[in-house]
C-alpha cells in the first residue's frame, strides 16, 4: 500500500478525536457566556466525535499508542472541563438568586477533578475492557448536557432544582463520586448480538428509546438513572450468582 494513503488511514481516528477536542473547546467559550444551550450541544456533538473515533479505530484497525491518550485529553476536555463549566455558570445564578456564600460556586470544578481521576483510572485498568468501573464520563456530560435544555422547556418546575445552590453541591459531589465508585457498569460494546448475553444491554436501549420519544432531554436523567440501576443488577445479583 502507497505510503500516503496508509498515514491517512492511520489518522483519521486521531483526527476526529481532534474534532471532539475542537468542540469542547468551543463550547467552553459558550459556557463561559452564559450560553448554555450552545455549551451542552457542543457536549453532544463531541460525544458523537467520541464514538466515530473508536468506530474509525476499528474499522480501519488504526490504534495506536498515541490515540489512546489522544482520547483521554479530548475525553478530560469535553467531558470533564466542559461540564464543570456548565455546572459553574448554574452556580453563579443560584448563589445570586439565594445570596448564598459566594465560595460554593467553586464547587463545580470537582467535577473535572474526577474525571481526570476517572480517565487515568480507565487507561491503566485492564477491568474495563469489556465493561466499566463507576460512571464513563460521556454519561456524566451527557446528562449535565441536558440541564439546560430541560431547564429551558420546563422552567417552572425545574428553577428551584437547578438554581439551588445546595442541591447543586449535593449533585456535584453524587456524580464526582460515581464516577469513581468501584461499582461495574454496562459497556454498550457488543462483543456479538446473542440477546441471552446482550439483554440488559437491549433493555436498556429499548427504553431509552421510547423515554426521548416521550420525554425529550427530560429523559436523560431517568436513562442514566436507569443505567445505573441495570447495571448493578446485573453485576450484583445477575452475573455474581
Amino acid at each position: 500500500m502507497p505510503i500516503m494513503p496508509n498515514f491517512i488511514s492511520k489518522n483519521i481516528p486521531n483526527a476526529i478525536t481532534c474534532a471532539n477536542l475542537f468542540c469542547g473547546c468551543i463550547g467552553i467559550v459558550f459556557a463561559f457566556k452564559g450560553d448554555l444551550n450552545t455549551a451542552a450541544a457542543a457536549i453532544f456533538l463531541c460525544a458523537v466525535f467520541d464514538f466515530f473515533d473508536g468506530f474509525a479505530a476499528r474499522l480501519l484497525r488504526a490504534y495506536s499508542a498515541i490515540g489512546k491518550e489522544l482520547d483521554s485529553l479530548a475525553d478530560m476536555v469535553s467531558f470533564g472541563l466542559l461540564p464543570g463549566v456548565i455546572i459553574y455558570e448554574f452556580f453563579l445564578k443560584a448563589v445570586q438568586l439565594s445570596n448564598s456564600d459566594g465560595r460554593l460556586v467553586y464547587f463545580a470544578f470537582i467535577i473535572p477533578v474526577f474525571s481526570a481521576l476517572r480517565l487515568a483510572k480507565f487507561n491503566i485498568d485492564e477491568r474495563q475492557t469489556d465493561n466499566f468501573i463507576g460512571l464513563p464520563t460521556p454519561a456524566c456530560a451527557i446528562l449535565i448536557a441536558s440541564f439546560p435544555f430541560i431547564l429551558h422547556r420546563y422552567a417552572s418546575i425545574f428553577n428551584l432544582v437547578f438554581y439551588n445552590p445546595y442541591i447543586l453541591v449535593c449533585f456535584t459531589l453524587l456524580i464526582s463520586l460515581l464516577m469513581v465508585v468501584e461499582i461495574p457498569m454496562l459497556s454498550l460494546k457488543f462483543k456479538n448480538y446473542h440477546f441471552a448475553p446482550n439483554i440488559f444491554r437491549y433493555l436498556l436501549l429499548l427504553i431509552s428509546a421510547i423515554m426521548i420519544v416521550f420525554l425529550n432531554f427530560a429523559a436523560i436523567p431517568l436513562i442514566i438513572f436507569i443505567y445505573i440501576i441495570l447495571s448493578i443488577i446485573q453485576f450484583k445479583f445477575v452475573t455474581a450468582n
